[in-house]
């Protein structure tokens, strides 16, 4: 049923729930996983402080958003999976976009990430990615909510 399932992954419990759903999703169905993780380097890519190298800070945010790759990466392969990964770069876009395009780029089917499903004021500070990508997306999007959340 779902070929190509895309996962957008951070280090919070939700998207370690979210990555668990798409693990049993993909070994059942035979499916591919790509997991992604999306590093924002236009706070930093202006240099306009004396006190703080730029291209440093992009570099140290790259190396995190590996690390959570990675650790999410072995999440699946203990599930007997090989996932596909992927850092995406943004430029002070809209993340739920850059995870849109290269959802479509890659050809997937199924969509799956976790949600903190804030409301009110939370919301209205945060923003939601989770709410733009299923605005945007022309696939499928299951949201993994963490109740304890």
């Amino acid at each position: 049923m779902y070929q190509r399932i895309f996962v957008p992954v951070d280090d919070s419990e939700t998207s370690n729930l979210a990555l668990a759903e798409a693990c049993r999703l993909a070994k059942h169905e035979g499916s591919q996983l790509r997991l992604v993780h999306v590093v924002d380097l236009a706070q930093f890519g202006w240099g306009g402080t004396e006190f703080l190298d730029a291209s440093e800070l992009q570099k140290s945010i790259k190396q995190a958003g590996e690390q959570v790759l990675n650790q999410a990466a072995n999440q699946a392969r203990a599930e007997g999976l090989e996932p596909e990964v992927k850092i995406l770069e943004s430029w002070g876009d809209k993340i739920a976009s850059v995870l849109v395009d290269d959802a479509s780029t890659w050809g997937a089917d199924l969509i799956v990430m976790g949600t903190h499903g804030w409301t009110g004021l939370m919301h209205m500070l945060m923003g939601s990615v989770a709410e733009g990508l299923l605005k945007q997306a022309d696939v499928p999007v299951l949201l993994v909510r963490n109740a304890g959340e």
